[in-house]
């Protein structure tokens, strides 16, 4: 969640579906109208030509519906963010790069509002138990956040607070904004299409489901129990409700501080070791990921520091609105594609990629192996084979370099060099999703500058079993 910008405040957020509409709708008329026209004018250019217009048209109708879209606030802009995220595999890349552009919604609802919804959600009586701080943490576009104290006892809290109306303006605003993009002409709407954007729904209702994050959070504060090296906040039920929840406030810095830079490298490589640790224990035995890679989900609370009561650097997990559960049937042959990159073997790499339905045996041999290769170079710091390392990607000790690899870069290049596009299918929505998150968790271990080779991590996972490596 954003932090506050001081005296940017709304009296509420407009959440009438008709307005809404109303809104989009026009714009979407207005950007359809305006791509006509382009496209009738680009005919009689040369091919060319008409390329580099029409994608030059393109980034303008992304830009100016992003800049619509942000005029309207709630869901919206949540939906503009997920759609960012998780939509390249959908969307025109000029739509997605406008679309990354979208900023949480940092305008925050005047306290009064709060307060209304407070006695709404707490009751008079249960809400007089706390003291609220009038000025919000943080503020996006579906809440916002406020500190309390419990006056009993002094427990410092955290209440999430959910806008009014934005729950129920879901449905009607992801409706609304694709037929934006369609009207637009930015999108085909086809079936893959119409999947995806019912992912994306029952994601958003999950995000605005407090009392189903509120369980999940307490789920994942069970699992971590016994390892001291994260911290899950402890949820207060008796103050959380379906569109409100309380949690114990857990103090830390942002993985960017300057504070965390200056750890130590051991401390800053232990902390990307229990990040990729953390991630592998959620895909490798939970069955649960939390998919959302945004930093502000994540705090580090360092030893010796007030609310530090251990010797050890910790790693705070906050905000489990977009854990995700997968099934063995999606889980079985991602497995068995990690393993198979792990240990050199192409062709139980392809088995696993057709069988997800992604990849197909009648592609050319070349570029099945080129597939292949390309998703054995994301496994580069976890393998043993180390001889594909960049030289300033390892350190005076042999160890793997996080940053300095700029490994999804290098990956990203090798599948643009390539001609996978040409044959490549759009992948389960479920792999879209494991796919952000680990490149989330790479980010995050290279932000925090860790210096570490991950292979005996992932080896504890391939083969924790009866399962023997092959070579």
């Amino acid at each position: 969640m954003a932090s506050k910008k001081t005296g940017n405040t709304v009296s509420r957020i407009k959440t009438g579906s008709f307005e809404r509409r109303l809104s989009m709708t026009r714009a979407g008329l207005f950007a359809g109208t305006r791509m006509a026209s382009h496209m009738a004018t680009n005919w009689f250019s040369s091919k060319e030509n008409r390329e580099r217009r029409h994608r030059a048209m393109l980034s303008r109708q992304a830009e100016f519906l992003v800049e619509e879209l942000g005029k309207l606030k709630g869901s919206v802009v949540k939906i503009g963010q997920v759609m960012a995220l998780y939509g390249e595999h959908f969307l025109p890349e000029e739509v997605t790069e406008a679309l990354h552009t979208l900023e949480d919604q940092t305008t925050s609802l005047e306290w009064n509002a709060i307060r209304v919804v407070l006695e709404r959600e707490l009751g008079t009586a249960r809400l007089a138990e706390l003291e609220v701080d009038p000025e919000p943490i943080g503020a996006a576009s579906l809440g916002q956040v406020h500190r309390a104290r419990r006056l009993s006892d002094g427990l410092e809290l955290v209440l999430k607070v959910q806008y009014p109306g934005v729950a129920d303006a879901i449905d009607s605003d992801l409706n609304a904004v694709a037929q934006l993009l369609r009207v637009a002409r930015l999108v085909s709407i086809g079936p893959e299409f119409e999947d995806w954007l019912e992912e994306v729904r029952q994601m958003m209702h999950r995000e605005v489901d407090y009392r189903l994050e509120a369980e999940t959070t307490e789920r994942f504060r069970q699992m971590l129990l016994g390892d001291e090296r994260f911290v899950v906040p402890r949820v207060l039920p008796e103050y959380s409700t379906s569109h409100l929840m309380a949690s114990t406030y857990e103090p830390g810095h942002s993985v960017s501080s300057l504070a965390v830079r200056e750890l130590p490298l051991e401390r800053r490589s232990e902390l990307g070791k229990a990040a990729l640790e953390l991630f592998l224990e959620e895909l490798f035995v939970w069955g649960e990921i939390q998919t959302d890679p945004n930093f502000g989900n994540y705090r580090i609370r360092i030893a010796g520091e007030p609310g530090c009561d251990i010797e050890k650097d910790q790693i705070v997990l906050l905000d489990f609105g977009a854990v995700q559960s997968y099934p063995e049937s999606f889980l079985e042959p991602v497995k068995r594609m990690i393993a198979a990159s792990y240990e050199g073997n192409r062709e139980g790499l392809i088995d696993g990629g057709v069988d997800l339905g992604f990849m197909s045996r009648d592609w050319p041999e070349d570029v099945l192996h080129t597939f292949a290769d390309v998703c054995m170079s994301v496994l580069e710091p976890l393998k043993s084979d180390r001889s594909q390392w960049p030289e300033n990607a390892v350190n005076s000790q042999g160890q793997y370099r996080w940053k300095q690899s700029d490994l999804p870069s290098r990956v990203a290049r090798q599948a643009a060099r390539s001609a996978i596009s040409r044959y490549f299918r759009i992948p389960p929505k479920e792999f879209v999703f494991l796919n952000r998150k680990l490149i989330g968790v790479y980010t995050f271990i290279s932000v925090l500058c860790s210096e570490f080779n991950g292979e005996a991590l992932l080896r504890a996972y391939l083969y924790r079993g009866d399962r023997n490596p092959q070579g």
